[in-house]
């Protein structure tokens, strides 16, 4: 080496650091509300099907609307997030109206069996236009709007076939559903809205989200 004369610095990367991809943990926590959310969601409807068995249909609609409406105010009180909350208490105060004002319990239902059906058939229609939801739901919720899936084959496969399958198991779990309803068993109505709520919609959540980072963390096949 030469007297004076100094190694040269290494370069200097300018580029900005690329965004961190939320764990799966982290995505599966932020859209279940983590457990406080899933148990918040679903006391409203566990209070109805409780309260309706024990005693009448109109003390169930206030129990039920009423705890939704305090779950609500404390999130408000304790600046947490009020998305879930929000969510359940107009998904009850709906319900209950109409349960009100027909005087049928199972009607309480009907809104959310209704959902269901049009939930599954725009997940359906979407994958079949080759517009999957489920990748325009990602787009939103995992990658700040971006949506470079679009520009990607294995993407736009792996989100069309993520798209059916959400479609045909919202189909399955709220055509059981409707079962109950045309037979009318409220009770088992009632188990059912709870049973086949959150645990299905956080199964198709993980799959989802798994599938999706691995396909991603795969490098793109050569252009032939």
């Amino acid at each position: 080496m030469t007297t004076g004369q100094h190694p040269a610095a290494p370069p200097r990367d300018d580029s900005p650091d690329e965004e961190r991809l939320p764990t799966l943990a982290e995505q599966m926590a932020d859209q279940l509300g983590g457990w406080r959310g899933l148990v918040e969601s679903s006391v409203p409807v566990v209070v109805f099907v409780v309260a309706n068995i024990i005693t009448d249909l109109r003390p169930a609609i206030v129990a039920s609307v009423g705890v939704a409406l305090v779950i609500a105010v404390l999130r408000l009180i304790q600046r947490r997030p009020v998305r879930h909350a929000v969510n359940g208490l107009f998904g009850v105060a709906v319900g209950a109206a109409i349960a009100w004002r027909t005087g049928d319990e199972k009607t309480f239902y009907l809104p959310g069996i209704l959902y269901g059906i049009a939930y599954g058939l725009v997940l359906l229609g979407s994958a079949a236009i080759r517009q999957p939801l489920v990748g325009w739901i990602w787009s939103v919720l995992a990658a700040g709007g971006r949506s470079e899936w679009r520009q990607d084959p294995r993407l736009v496969r792996t989100f069309t076939w993520l798209t059916a399958l959400w479609g045909v198991v919202w189909l399955a779990k709220v055509g059981v559903q409707a079962a109950f309803y045309l037979a009318d068993m409220d009770t088992a109505l009632g188990i059912a809205r709870l049973a086949l709520g959150y645990p299905p919609y956080a199964l198709l959540l993980l799959i989802t989200v798994w599938v999706v980072r691995r396909v991603t963390r795969q490098p793109a096949a050569p252009a032939a």
